[in-house]
């Protein structure tokens, strides 16, 4: 079974590996700088909430979600998160697992929205997943990411309420 619960320093190795992993695919996060080990830490520790996605009979970390605010002041209240599956772990559903658990966290944290800014439209998986859960797609920015390879890809916004 797949528990989600909250990051650990204890987490920073393997947390810390599947976050560059994606970075390094250079297709997902705006990222292009891998974290250190020192930076890591303070990193995720640094987020409103971190979410580690844990096998609970072998312990083996699968994914996690970082979670904070969008904006600031008036727009305080909407929040924005990423997420990243092992490699080898993807297509398991434990990103729909992070995603709603990020839903509920957010809300129990006093953030009303949760936006992403830029889902990369060749993201079909996710694409799919958020359009399932619920959220809306609010429009497209043409070439809004630039990808590993040197091409640019139209990133989608989404959001959704949170209860």
């Amino acid at each position: 079974m797949i528990i989600i619960r909250p990051y650990d320093k204890a987490d920073c190795q393997p947390v810390m590996e599947i976050w560059n992993s994606v970075v390094r695919e250079g297709i997902a996060f705006p990222q292009v700088d891998e974290l250190t080990i020192e930076e890591a830490d303070a990193f995720f520790s640094s987020q409103s909430y971190t979410g580690v996605a844990v096998d609970d009979k072998t312990n083996d970390v699968l994914g996690l979600y970082i979670l904070h605010p969008n904006n600031v002041g008036r727009c305080g209240h909407i929040c924005n998160t990423s997420y990243a599956v092992k490699e080898g772990m993807r297509g398991l559903h434990i990103g729909e697992l992070l995603v709603k658990d990020s839903l509920q966290v957010g809300a129990r944290l006093g953030f009303r929205i949760l936006q992403f800014n830029a889902v990369v439209a060749s993201n079909i998986h996710a694409l799919h997943l958020y359009e399932r859960i619920g959220f809306t797609q609010l429009g497209r920015i043409p070439q809004g990411f630039l990808m590993k390879d040197g091409h640019y890809e139209d990133i989608i916004l989404h959001y959704i309420k949170l209860d």
